[in-house]
């Protein structure tokens, strides 16, 4: 008689199934048979395990012509590294692969044994790098956040992502206590001399290494969709030159910061050098592609995760 599976412990059920299929190899008949239900309630248990991600994939094998696009990158950016991710077919968006790709980056430096100081920034590719990975203990590292933690409207900043982060890993975490844009330079400047944020600026600056996203400045540029500026504003921006963005620092399409009121207002801190720290930037998409080359002109990264499109674009030229 088929075991009749009720809400409670319903997750571990779809984790259980989940395991048996992905790791140990079962077909949906042996997992019924495993766990005395039936075939379809099998599947749909497995399902559920993918819809709330107790389940995630990764590609561990390198395709060829991925890692040929990443060497020709590195060459022609003197970047520290890079990986390249296959594109989806007919995909614009989304964070398909660089999400994936971007957790095992992360997982890599946080397994290292000796402390280490890890900047992270902001955004929506984050984000998502930080909610595949793996529950750890990381107690001897330190995780800084680049940007203000406060939307305009004095909630929690959503895509601000030190928070998932510290819970994943149990690490010390430093987040900035500050609006992500403030009203005017005079207001940032004393801003940072508060005390509760003097040390999260010294420590941000000695970071081993950096993790941001590169967002675009047009008509459906992040940091408007998100109610940090409005459209006059990124219209300004756009006027001046501004075709992109790391952590809210504004630049021209050659990487050069802009002179504009609205970088005096920015409150995040300004960016580890990649003189001392791997800067690693994440990003894909056709609309960002010219944003990720001024960031590289601007030598704003020393390394990059970004997908099969966005190299040939930088290869261009």
């Amino acid at each position: 008689m088929a075991r009749r599976i009720g809400s409670t412990g319903r997750l571990d059920d779809a984790a259980r199934a989940g395991w048996l299929y992905y790791v140990a190899g079962k077909t949906q008949d042996e997992i019924a048979a495993a766990m005395s239900i039936s075939r379809q309630s099998a599947q749909r248990l497995v399902s559920l395990a993918i819809a709330e991600k107790l389940i995630k994939v990764r590609l561990d094998h390198p395709i060829a012509e991925c890692i040929e696009l990443a060497q020709a990158l590195r060459d022609k950016y003197d970047l520290r590294q890079v990986e390249v991710t296959p594109s989806a077919p007919g995909s614009d968006g989304g964070h398909a692969g660089i999400a994936e790709a971007g957790a095992a980056e992360l997982e890599r430096w946080l397994k290292q044994t000796d402390p280490l100081i890890i900047a992270i920034g902001t955004g929506r590719t984050l984000r998502a790098a930080v909610d595949q990975l793996s529950p750890m203990e990381c107690p001897q590292h330190r995780i800084v956040s680049l940007t203000g933690n406060i939307s305009p409207d004095g909630s929690a900043a959503y895509y601000n992502v030190i928070f998932s982060m510290a819970d994943a890993i149990k690490a010390r975490h430093f987040p900035m206590p500050l609006p992500v844009i403030v009203s005017s330079k005079a207001e940032r400047d004393l801003l940072h001399q508060q005390a509760l944020v003097k040390p999260t600026l010294a420590l941000g600056a000695k970071a081993d290494v950096t993790f941001v996203g590169v967002g675009e400045v047009d008509p459906q540029a992040p940091l408007l969709l998100d109610g940090f500026l409005n459209p006059d504003e990124v219209k300004s921006l756009m006027a001046a030159g501004v075709i992109g963005e790391i952590c809210g620092w504004m630049f021209d399409e050659n990487g050069a910061l802009v002179d504009n009121p609205v970088n005096e207002r920015i409150a995040s801190l300004p960016l580890p050098s990649i003189e001392t720290s791997c800067v690693i930037g994440l990003a894909r998409g056709r609309r960002k592609h010219v944003a990720i080359r001024a960031a590289l002109r601007g030598r704003h990264i020393n390394a990059l995760i970004t997908d099969e499109d966005a190299a040939r674009f930088l290869l261009q030229d």
